[in-house]
């Protein structure tokens, strides 16, 4: 990157950081009981009311982690997946993956409950590859369409949100707790579903810094990559696996959290982010963002009643959607 390029990267970094450190600070006081900031400041280093301590530290402060970690995992699966595919409609949901998760990680919610996360995570993954494996298969004719990608993955998105529901309402006993965390909730989290999230996160963000060069290699077109030296087939699927392990333990942590993989990357262009080393990072802000200030409309809109943070994303995302497909449409009517 050029140094002008490089400096505007950071500047845009450093005014996302300091916006997502104030959502942090105003999240930390919304919810049944409000805080003021000064017992908040008073609290976190260690000298104020111990019950605020207990509210602040084992309630608010894992699920506004884990708001983070989901959204800048979401947002970095759908910056990999609009590189490797070439196709701005690609995205962990349109492509089935967020479903194809859910699926897998419902299945063990409700036949295995009580299940070590990371048995969790594993099925999670294994819907997620299933998933884009069936996708694939039934877009391709003759080449891959962005439109027709998009449509094929909504709609095994759609045959997987059944399936989930199918098995909550006919098998699980819980059946309110089941669903709120179908539509993407981070209510009742703990510092266990953080560390389990924390971990993936840490391993595969900066693996996928690391082969930001070649993803815009494999973005500018096959036969470029393959001559300037890109393993090729090694190097997409990589990148793929990185974002089904992205989507499939943030869906374990949190839900069927859609959208936000789709919208980060448009985002991150528009602020003037071209090279994945500068979309990753902005994309990874913006997703923690979009997330955390989703969970802060559904918890403070009507208290004490929560709306989960994924249906607000989906109000926003929905006809964000609609239009990115109807430019693709338009793109391909030109051609």
């Amino acid at each position: 990157m050029k140094k002008n390029t490089a400096k505007k990267t950071w500047g845009i970094i450093t005014l996302l950081t300091i916006l997502l450190v104030l959502l942090i600070l105003f999240n930390l006081g919304i919810g049944d009981t409000p805080i003021a900031f000064a017992d908040i400041i008073k609290a976190l280093v260690g000298v104020g009311d111990p019950g605020i301590q207990f509210t602040l530290f084992e309630f608010r402060l894992p699920r506004i982690a884990l708001a983070v970690l989901a959204g800048a995992a979401l947002a970095v699966s759908g910056v990999i997946a609009q590189s490797v595919m070439r196709n701005p409609l690609a995205a962990p949901d349109t492509l089935g993956l967020t479903g194809g998760a859910g699926l897998g990680a419902a299945i063990v919610t409700i036949l295995l409950p009580g299940a070590h996360s990371f048995i969790l995570a594993g099925a999670a993954f294994s819907g997620s590859v299933a998933a884009a494996v069936f996708v694939y298969l039934l877009a391709y004719r003759e080449g891959i369409s962005p439109v027709r990608l998009a449509l094929v993955g909504c709609a095994v998105s759609a045959f997987c949100h059944s399936g989930i529901q199918l098995l909550i309402s006919r098998i699980s006993p819980n059946v309110n707790s089941a669903l709120v965390w179908l539509s993407g909730s981070l209510w009742g989290r703990e510092w266990d579903d953080v560390l389990s999230l924390l971990i993936w996160s840490v391993i595969l963000i900066p693996l996928a810094l690391f082969l930001a060069g070649p993803m815009d290699l494999i973005k500018s077109g096959d036969d470029i990559a393959k001559g300037l030296g890109v393993s090729l087939e090694k190097t997409r699927l990589l990148l793929l696996a990185i974002t089904v392990f992205l989507t499939a333990a943030a869906v374990s942590a949190v839900g069927t959290i859609g959208f936000i993989g789709l919208m980060t990357p448009h985002i991150a262009r528009k602020l003037g982010g071209f090279y994945s080393k500068q979309l990753i990072p902005i994309s990874a802000l913006i997703g923690a963002i979009i997330l955390l200030t989703a969970d802060a409309i559904g918890r403070g809109l009507i208290p004490p009643i929560e709306i989960p943070a994924g249906l607000i994303v989906a109000v926003v995302g929905g006809p964000f959607f609609l239009y990115q497909l109807w430019r693709a449409s338009n793109r391909r009517k030109k051609r």
